[in-house]
């Protein structure tokens, strides 16, 4: 009789749940624009909030709902609002909020075709539509990882399977003690996650090779071209391949490497080019702006993030690879338990033999109602209007006094610097701290070639010119204050 009556009322209780967890969600959503960008609560009244020990018997589900939803209340930030200018983050749109609330609802393991097959299919058609949205070989395989990091790690380590089996080696039986050397060049402004990602691939930071930016943080032709040329192993005992990591997108400048010239080098020393794309692959889809990108089909493998540009949820990185055989190589896996098809010969998709994880959230839904929600137009002007705003922003900021923008704005990001020489780091850094207190808009800073810097990364769909004068009007009072 008890788990009878316990069946019974379940369908209530999740009514009740989701529906106190939908009001709420609009609740929060809905007044995001309006509130400051960034929450006045302490986290010691967080944590009073939260709770302290583990509870011994379980809560009322509904009310750990209604918990949550004023944790979330009091201490989120703006990033789905659209004055919401740090790091690189977009806020959710429409279509991909509540195609990641399916995802839930529907709880599927997005591992492999047998444990969910209608995942299964919009993952291979959005893999497909983001080949033909940038622009890439016909047949680039597709794997959606959690972020840009593991997109980052997927590429080289398809590039490490590529080029050690090209001389001979199985890095995937064998490791790499005794292997032909790797050496990865990257440009001196790299993003972290390059380091991060050969950490984890046993390859070490040891074997990078910084080469020398330009003033906007763009890789330099003629440094590569050192690069590539010197660097020999000094007994000479042991065999060398060579990565190229390209950037489309400083994270600070936005720059974008010169990817035809960085390809051409690479495809005569026989190098493995892979383009981090974590912003800039975007681009791809504005008519104003592919030409930054030009040559970028001819790498060997990419990276993309969905939170950025795309403005899905986070859990929507994207590694793709022109090299479909290296990549599943590198990633996939199989065991006696499942039914995992090979990635040839076979009319299924399993996700698991293209990216680092087994258990895994469908994270291709949110990215494939985003694409079909804007279309490959919609995404182009989104591009547009952001780089557009921050030509406006940084046009704000540059015309007064004291205020210099340091970058040639070339995507979504200014980099601005405030004072006189003497005490511009210490003035930038206040000013920054006012922004941030505030509310107004959220920014935040940087170091850009030893010096401090505000960072602001214009990428949300809802943000409006009258969203960058407003937050123009902040920080140039904030300066106002400080003197400026």
């Amino acid at each position: 009789m008890s788990d009878q009556l316990d069946e019974d009322e379940q369908p209530d209780q999740l009514e009740q749940v989701l529906g106190a967890a939908h009001r709420h969600a609009l609740s929060f959503r809905s007044g995001v624009g309006e509130r400051p960008a960034y929450p006045a609560v302490i986290s010691e009244e967080l944590r009073r909030i939260a709770g302290g020990s583990l509870p011994e018997t379980g809560e009322d589900p509904l009310l750990v709902v209604e918990r949550l939803a004023t944790l979330g209340q009091l201490g989120s930030v703006g990033s789905t609002g659209p004055r919401y200018f740090g790091y690189v983050i977009g806020g959710t749109s429409p279509a991909a909020a509540g195609a990641d609330w399916l995802v839930t609802a529907w709880d599927q393991n997005a591992a492999v075709q047998s444990s969910g097959p209608a995942v299964s299919v919009i993952e291979e058609v959005c893999a497909r539509w983001l080949v033909d949205l940038f622009g890439l070989p016909g047949d680039t395989s597709v794997g959606f990882t959690t972020g840009a990091q593991m997109s980052t790690f997927t590429g080289l380590a398809a590039a490490r399977h590529h080029l050690l089996a090209r001389a001979g080696w199985d890095v995937e039986r064998k490791g790499l003690s005794g292997a032909p050397a790797i050496r990865v060049l990257a440009g001196d402004e790299r993003h972290a996650s390059v380091d991060r990602a050969l950490r984890f691939l046993g390859i070490g930071t040891e074997a990078l090779v910084p080469v020398a930016c330009d003033a906007n943080g763009a890789m330099r032709v003629d440094a590569l071209a050192q690069a590539l040329n010197g660097g020999a192993l000094d007994d000479g005992s042991r065999r060398r391949v060579t990565i190229v990591c390209a950037q489309a997108g400083n994270i600070n400048t936005g720059a974008v490497d010169p990817i035809t010239e960085v390809c051409d080098l690479a495809e005569s020393r026989d190098a493995w080019v892979h383009v981090d794309g974590a912003i800039g692959m975007w681009a791809t889809a504005s008519e104003r702006h592919r030409h930054l990108l030009e040559g970028v089909e001819r790498a060997d493998s990419w990276s993309a993030d969905g939170h950025k540009w795309l403005n899905a949820p986070y859990d929507c990185g994207v590694a793709l690879c022109a090299h479909p055989d290296d990549h599943a190589a590198a990633m996939s896996v199989t065991a006696s338990y499942i039914a995992v098809s090979h990635h040839r010969g076979s009319d299924r998709r399993d996700q698991i033999n293209w990216n680092p994880e087994w258990s895994r959230r469908a994270r291709s839904v949110p990215v494939y109602a985003a694409l079909a929600a804007l279309g490959r137009r919609g995404v182009g002007e989104l591009v547009d209007r952001n780089i557009t705003h921050a030509r406006h922003m940084a046009e704000r900021l540059a015309g007064e006094a004291g205020i210099e923008v340091l970058n040639d704005v070339v995507l979504n990001q200014v980099l601005v610097r405030f004072g006189g020489a003497e005490e511009a780091d210490q003035v930038t850094t206040d000013v920054i701290h006012r922004v941030q207190e505030d509310g107004v808009c959220w920014v935040g800073g940087t170091r850009w070639r030893g010096r401090a810097a505000m960072r602001v990364s214009i990428c949300g769909h809802n943000t409006t010119t009258e969203d960058i004068d407003r937050s123009a009007e902040s920080i140039l009072t904030a300066f106002a204050k400080l003197g400026g």
